[in-house]
């Protein structure tokens, strides 16, 4: 299993160009904060995710690619996907 730390670089770099930031509560619930950079607009918020659910490069991919479609639908963005 991935350390939290890496875990949410991986998220937070996948997300580029957007600016995320990601935070793991003490039972392990992952909130993800997804705005945009220069102005500070938020664009999605994320919460009560699971990080032991997080536990390869599938179901992270799937996570980031969930997020993005919910970027699109709401706001037209999809960033390019980054794994790595």
């Amino acid at each position: 299993m991935l350390s939290t730390l890496e875990l949410r670089h991986i998220i937070e770099s996948a997300l580029r160009p957007l600016s995320c930031e990601c935070r793991v509560d003490q039972s392990g619930s992952l909130q993800a904060l997804i705005f945009e950079p220069v102005s500070g607009r938020v664009e999605l918020l994320v919460t009560g995710i699971s990080t032991a659910s997080l536990n390869c490069n599938r179901a992270i991919g799937k996570f980031i690619a969930e997020i993005q479609e919910d970027l699109e639908t709401t706001h037209g963005q999809r960033p390019t996907l980054r794994i790595g």
